[in-house]
């Protein structure tokens, strides 16, 4: 499912969300070609729960950490499809959401406190070009 499209226009990237349920089909994903769908698309998937680094089997952390970690990126509640079913809002509330805008999947900033939210080991890629 995309949520939203990513913009990169100020210090960092904001999702901009949509208004209605799009799925991530192969010829939505390829529109953001030459990029990684992950960089122009804020994308849901189902839950993999136990298979998932964030989830330690009673809460998923990422959402934690983001509440924890992050300012609020706006003052009221984005618009969002997946609300009801969002896992970040079943655990965390309105305050994941106020920091979902400024969630992206692809980061290109490595500062410290962007590894410590993510909570994965950074994988670097090189620059082809």
């Amino acid at each position: 499912m995309v949520l939203g499209v990513v913009q990169q226009d100020g210090p960092r990237p904001v999702v901009q969300y949509l208004n209605e349920r799009v799925s991530a089909t192969p010829d939505i994903l390829a529109m953001s070609a030459p990029l990684k769908p992950t960089e122009v698309f804020r994308l849901a998937a189902t839950c993999a729960e136990h298979k998932c680094p964030h989830f330690d089997g009673a809460d998923w952390g990422v959402a934690a950490r983001i509440v924890k970690m992050l300012p609020e990126a706006v003052d009221s509640l984005p618009p969002c499809t997946i609300r009801r079913e969002c896992r970040w809002y079943s655990q965390e509330g309105g305050a994941a959401c106020k920091r979902c805008p400024e969630v992206s999947t692809i980061s290109y900033d490595l500062s410290p406190q962007t590894r410590d939210v993510s909570g994965l080991p950074v994988i670097e890629e090189p620059i082809l070009g």
